[in-house]
């Protein structure tokens, strides 16, 4: 699994012109999943995502996690996570779990942080057209690959 993590302000999701999720500080999660991925990268994931210190201390360092500030996260699925540029300039998605294993997945995914921080997780729907909106705070992005656990 990739994910792509961005702390916000404030962040949403649309979908036909109607707000499905909307928060205002904590995380906006943006998740690749591949076939090869199972709990094993999802609980990995979690424990990172739930605990990696990016939020301010009252002395404006980044020593206080999501779950610390009792902050919110939006969850949305994005298979081009995996996109593949190495031949040409059309990217290659066929790393890219389909929808049948992904889907049970992003899921479990989504649960699994909900259980950790004992709050509901905001999620986009999977596979459709969405706007993302969000005001990254900082700004702080950060990129972890399940994969390769640096």
């Amino acid at each position: 699994m990739k994910v792509v993590i961005q702390r916000v302000s404030q962040s949403s999701v649309t979908i036909d012109s109607k707000i499905v999720a909307e928060i205002q500080k904590g995380l906006l999660i943006l998740v690749g999943i591949e076939d090869s991925d199972g709990q094993e990268d999802i609980d990995w994931l979690v424990g990172k995502i739930t605990k990696i210190r990016v939020f301010d201390d009252e002395n404006h360092v980044m020593n206080l996690s999501v779950e610390d500030i009792n902050g919110d996260i939006i969850v949305v699925s994005q298979f081009t996570l995996h996109a593949s540029t190495k031949k040409g300039n059309r990217p290659s998605y066929i790393k890219a779990a389909k929808p049948d294993i992904a889907i049970p997945l992003y899921e479990k995914f989504v649960k699994s942080i909900e259980l950790v921080l004992a709050k509901k997780v905001q999620t986009g729907v999977f596979g459709a057209d969405m706007k993302v909106s969000l005001l990254n705070d900082g700004p702080v992005t950060i990129l972890i690959d399940s994969k390769n656990r640096e």
